[in-house]
């Protein structure tokens, strides 16, 4: 099945507090949104790749595609209010021919090449899929204004969800469907509405978000130390 990657990078990047916007900040010598640009771009699984981008950085965002030849971007949109409006705004633009849709954080530099293929391979055998990691601190829910401990959650069956996020297509639509409406804080969120079961697949602890500047910094020390 052909495969289409939504590459996020409509988020206004507020957390983030630069004169750059967070996007096309570099490291390494890249731009952030680079790394995964190029990591999909050299993958043979991925077809074609969608970007959605905010109208403030769409032109920026075009140079830098055909200036580091990305030839599988097949086009910007721009996007939501919400990040799952923007994944939706990406998912119109996904040709008929694609049966698998493959979402991803621009914002999260150090995807693997092995990442994109496990979360392929899943998505195509079960129909959804996740890349996460075990959580490794120590989880507690909270209650009142205070606020208090109400319970501590049991930490080996807790999973950090990172992206990239792989689904059929069909399966995804359907979601969008029908629970399109309702806040949800990633794409599984939506699948697991219908009752669709998704696969976790193992990620890395370096498949860090760039959300702060600090993020910013321990990117470029990551690169540094050749530890992605």
């Amino acid at each position: 099945m052909r495969v289409t990657a939504i590459v996020l990078a409509a988020g206004k990047g507020e957390r983030f507090d630069a004169a750059v916007p967070k996007l096309l900040v570099r490291i390494g010598g890249k731009p952030l949104i680079a790394w995964s640009l190029r990591q999909l771009q050299r993958h043979r699984g991925v077809g074609d790749i969608i970007v959605v981008s905010s109208p403030f950085i769409a032109a920026r965002l075009e140079r830098l595609v055909r200036a580091s030849r990305f030839t599988k971007v097949r086009s910007i949109v721009f996007g939501g209010e919400r990040r799952q409006d923007s994944v939706l705004q990406g998912l119109g633009a996904v040709g008929r021919e694609s049966g698998i849709v493959l979402v991803h954080d621009g914002a999260r530099p150090f995807v693997s090449h092995g990442m994109v293929t496990s979360v392929l391979s899943a998505a195509a055998k079960h129909g959804a899929a996740v890349v996460g990691v075990p959580v490794k601190a120590t989880i507690k829910e909270s209650k009142g204004a205070g606020p208090v401990v109400k319970r501590t959650l049991d930490r080996s069956r807790l999973w950090e969800i990172q992206t990239p996020q792989a689904f059929r297509k069909a399966v995804l639509e359907r979601a969008f469907q029908r629970f399109g409406k309702v806040a949800v804080t990633d794409d599984a969120g939506l699948v697991e509405k219908l009752g669709v079961a998704v696969r976790i697949v193992p990620g890395r602890y370096s498949n860090i978000k760039v959300t702060t500047r600090e993020d910013a910094q321990f990117a470029r020390a990551l690169v540094r130390e050749g530890a992605v």
